[in-house]
Order: structure tokens, then sequence, then C-alpha cells
């Protein structure tokens, strides 16, 4: 009879140790969910400011990029003006050449 008492005991003791772990369990569930939803507007108020802020470091990056494509454009327009010019020169000593 002795051992049926401690082993019932035991069981409730396993029971609320399992309860209170599942109420502990849900406290931090819920703390996460309210903590999402009170951030949730502040982290779409700073996406729409970093959206429309430019900080130094971009508008860095931006005048370089626009740097590098203007070289890059002069630099094609060049080369084609070179080889309009050689293709010239070889057309105007093709005429001139005796035949």
């Amino acid at each position: 009879m002795r051992l049926r008492r401690k082993l019932h005991r035991l069981n409730r003791a396993r029971a609320a140790a399992a309860l209170l772990l599942a109420l502990a369990l849900t406290g931090c569930l819920v703390a996460s969910a309210v903590t999402t939803v009170v951030l949730l507007p502040v982290k779409a108020v700073g996406a729409g400011i970093d959206a429309i802020v430019t900080t130094d470091a971009e508008a860095d990056e931006k005048r370089g990029r626009e740097a590098r494509e203007a070289e890059e454009k002069s630099e094609k327009a060049r080369k084609k003006a070179a080889k309009a010019d050689a293709k010239a020169a070889k057309d105007a000593a093709k005429a001139s050449a005796p035949s």
C-alpha cells in the first residue's frame, strides 16, 4: 500500500512538473509573439526611412559607378573612332595603290 501511495505522489509530481513546464513555455511563446507585434511597426518605419534616405557611402558608390560607366563609354567611343580611322586609312591606301 505504501508503494502505491509513493507512486501516486510521484505521478502527481511529474504531472505538476509537466504542467509548469508547459505554462512556462507558453509564456515564452506569448512574450515572443508580443515582442514581434510591438516591434513590427518600428521595423516598417525603419525600412521606409532606409529606402528614402541615401547615406554617404551609398552616394559615393553611385558617383563611383557613374564615373566608371562614363569612362567605359568614352573608352568604347575612342576604340570605335580608332577602328573607323584605321579602316578609312586602309581604304585610302587601297584606293591610292596602283593596280
